[in-house]
């Protein structure tokens, strides 16, 4: 089975020449011997694993009582139009698309007459965090499992259900737009759990708000004020508007939420004689970079609905006269692309572009295990093809008393505006180095493919300052996330069309340790498809002596994607079964209650077998499984051995399908009660794929989700809605057990 459908966000836009493992490090990588048969044969090696404490990981002293064997039953595979989860669970719906956040606005009617969605959830729930909220309303209560505020991304819209027939032509009618930008953004709602009863949002209440792409905005760190980010907006460079195609979210040690953008470059366009219009200066390298190129269309069209200032900012092109952008939008893409700081208990708090932590497809953020005294880290990925994976390390040191501060945003201020980004090289030998990202690096300082100026211009073009110093191309890094006990970092490596054994393009990358496999697969039955990297891995690394400043990591595959039946030698590394198998490991999160890592997929590989799916994992550690050699046979004829350290195979109680969900759909974002008694889970896009000439037509629809299920307006025949639902155990103990 392999990929059906081009995926969206399997995009790539780096073109520069870094070297790959097997280039420089021979003494892992052979390029000559036997080919045993087909793609050749992988071998394992046990390696010397030590003992956990003999390799000096902590014990889960941080875990209060971790689950340490999985007790539910697995979930099969399936294609049903539902979400299916373990015999003893239930699972209720929380909030869908389009429901309102205030008293007084009209409930959601779900056939695209309907309006104000910035008093609404917004479409395509994703990255998502739990603030416990005070039994009288007026503050955080942490320990709160009954209350709280929850914080979500809404990434992107399936535009067409938002419309009574689907999306108008270009120019686009400015009523659509009206409804497709604010649709996107971040929603803070309040949600309470009655006694009895299941968690409802309390309409009306005070925390409630929604942050779209109109809401002003603040630019900190490095780049504030900076002549990259002038616009005709705000000519000072040291604000902007809104947030857009937010995807992984993380929650701060202080009670903040930090929210990613991801895909956003493509909501914007030039026209075909900007380059010239800029006089072809160092800006058309960076927008190259960054995948908006001379004449790319815009995802939606907005800027085609009029004259007005907040259609016009989707236009990126030069048509001013000034020197700095301050009379035109020609920077207006700079001001997107950050991890962005909310404070959900302040309403009237502006968000925060951290811009210290530089400027690619921004997943999530995974914070450092704390230790007083000490700098924090906050890790990330740039989820494209061959894209890098990063750090940020706060030049302040942490102090416990910061997370009771009731100035968060400041606090914010205090990690995350000064400190030094990082990006990762992963050595063929298991280890790797993290690669200050400055102005004052030889390498960026005298980069030929781009003029950097000064630490803006780094952290607003980190993409290029990574391919200055050689960072490691990686199979599109999404979410990561901290184990609680260990603080190994875990990263999600969805999957990577682009990963070749013969490199053909520029666009090509080749097979190396930490993204070893390239094969061919087919779907439904089909023909075989392009080799690349179809199901993607998961990757966890450990830092040198367990600090979060350290320049130099440990690492191995923790877990490979694969169908079950896959060949073990190529594909199914680590000896998944039907009921652990899975594909393109997307979200991935670690309970604080229970120590369970949730993984959750969005795939087009598998699907034909099963809808995207969240299992759950008890992990080990860095270094607990083997060294496995796959062999290639070349275009050439030669042979191409690639060696790569593997997690141990997980046990049936350690890796088990948790849930799956409604058709077409993508499984994202996650967040429990501190308790660990309700885990709250997205359920992105049912039925996304939907031709505007169907929308009338509801037997066309892959999905009916969740009106199928009763939930709102529309029955059997609903349009399908993004939606936020909670699961709890029956017998009233926590998700897992």
């Amino acid at each position: 089975m392999s990929q059906h459908h081009d995926d969206a966000d399997d995009i790539g836009h780096n073109d520069s020449p870094n070297t790959h493992f097997q280039q420089v490090l021979d003494t892992r990588l052979s390029r000559r011997g036997l080919v045993l048969g087909g793609l050749g044969a992988a071998t394992t090696a046990v390696l010397g694993v030590p003992t956990l404490a003999e390799a000096g990981v902590p014990a889960t002293a941080a875990l209060v009582n971790p689950i340490q064997s999985l007790k539910f039953t697995p979930v099969a595979k399936s294609v049903a139009d539902m979400v299916t989860v373990p015999p003893g669970y239930s699972v209720n719906v929380v909030v869908a698309l389009g429901d309102p956040l205030h008293k007084g606005v009209a409930e959601y009617k779900n056939d695209g007459t309907d309006t104000d969605f910035e008093l609404r959830s917004g479409d395509h729930h994703d990255g998502m965090d739990y603030f416990g909220l005070s039994n009288d309303r007026t503050g955080p209560d942490p320990l709160n499992s009954r209350r709280a505020l929850l914080a979500m991304n809404h990434e992107a819209t399936t535009d067409n259900f938002l419309h009574p027939n689907g999306v108008s032509p270009r120019p686009r009618p400015a009523a659509e737009s009206d409804k497709e930008i604010p649709v996107h953004g971040v929603a803070v709602m309040e949600v309470h759990r009655p006694r009895g009863g299941t968690f409802k949002v309390v309409k009306g209440s005070r925390f409630n708000r929604r942050i779209t792409p109109h809401t002003p905005a603040e630019i900190t760190g490095p780049a504030r004020g900076n002549a990259l980010m002038k616009t005709m907006y705000a000519p000072e460079g040291i604000a902007c508007r809104g947030t857009i195609n937010n995807c992984g979210t993380s929650r701060t040690p202080w009670g903040t939420l930090l929210t990613g953008e991801e895909n956003w470059a493509g909501y914007f366009t030039r026209n075909a004689n900007d380059n010239t219009a800029r006089g072809n200066d160092k800006s058309v390298a960076s927008l190259n970079r960054y995948g908006r190129t001379a004449g790319a269309t815009s995802r939606h069209g907005w800027e085609t609905s009029g004259a007005d200032d907040k259609y016009r900012r989707f236009d990126i092109s030069k048509t001013g006269v000034s020197a700095d952008g301050s009379d035109d939008y020609r920077n207006e893409l700079n001001t997107f692309g950050y991890m962005v700081e909310i404070d959900p208990y302040d309403p009237l708090s502006k968000p925060q572009k951290r811009t210290g932590l530089g400027r690619f497809a921004h997943e999530s953020g995974a914070f450092s295990l704390l230790t007083p005294g000490l700098p924090l880290a906050v890790y990330m990925g740039d989820d494209s093809r061959n894209e890098y994976i990063y750090k940020w390390v706060s030049k302040a040191t942490w102090s416990a008393g910061d997370a009771e501060r009731a100035d968060r945003l400041a606090v914010g201020a205090k990690y995350l505006d000064e400190g030094t980004l990082y990006v990762a090289r992963f050595n063929a030998d298991g280890t790797g180095q993290w690669i200050a990202l400055t102005i004052d690096h030889p390498a960026i300082k005298g980069y030929a493919g781009y003029a950097f100026a000064d630490q803006a211009d780094v952290v607003v073009n980190a993409r290029l300052a990574a391919d200055a110093v050689g960072a490691t191309k990686m199979d599109r890094p999404e979410w990561c996330a901290t184990h609680p006990g260990t603080g190994e970092i875990y990263f999600t490596l969805t999957n990577n069309s682009n990963r070749k054994v013969d490199v053909t393009s520029s666009s090509h990358a080749a097979v190396d340790a930490a993204n070893p496999r390239s094969y061919s697969d087919s779907y439904a039955g089909g023909p075989l498809g392009s080799p690349g990297n179809i199901n993607g891995h998961i990757l966890r690394l450990r830092e040198n002596g367990h600090k979060a400043t350290s320049t130099a990591f440990k690492w191995d595959v923790y877990l490979f994607g694969a169908e079950a039946g896959a060949d073990p030698a190529k594909v199914n590394l680590s000896s998944l079964t039907g009921d652990q198998d899975f594909s393109s490991p997307d979200g991935l999160w670690f309970s604080q209650a229970t120590g369970i890592c949730w993984i959750q997929t969005d795939d087009g590989a598998y699907t034909d077998a099963s809808n995207c799916m969240m299992l759950a994992a008890i992990p080990g550690h860095v270094g607990d499984g083997a060294t496995k050699t796959l062999s290639y046979t070349k275009a050439d004829g030669s042979t191409l051995t690639v060696n790569t350290p593997v997690g141990k195979a997980p046990k049936a109680t350690q890796l088990k399908r948790f849930l799956v969900g409604a058709k077409d759909c993508e499984i994202t974002g996650c967040c429990e009660t501190p308790d660990g008694k309700a885990l709250f889970v997205n359920i992105q896009h049912p039925g996304e794929s939907i031709l505007t000439a169907d929308v009338a037509d509801p037997s066309k629809y892959l999905s009916h989700w969740p009106g199928n299920t009763g939930y709102g307006a529309g029955g059997a025949l609903a349009r399908p809605r993004s939606a936020t639902v909670v699961i709890t155990k029956d017998d009233g103990g926590r998700i897992g057990s």
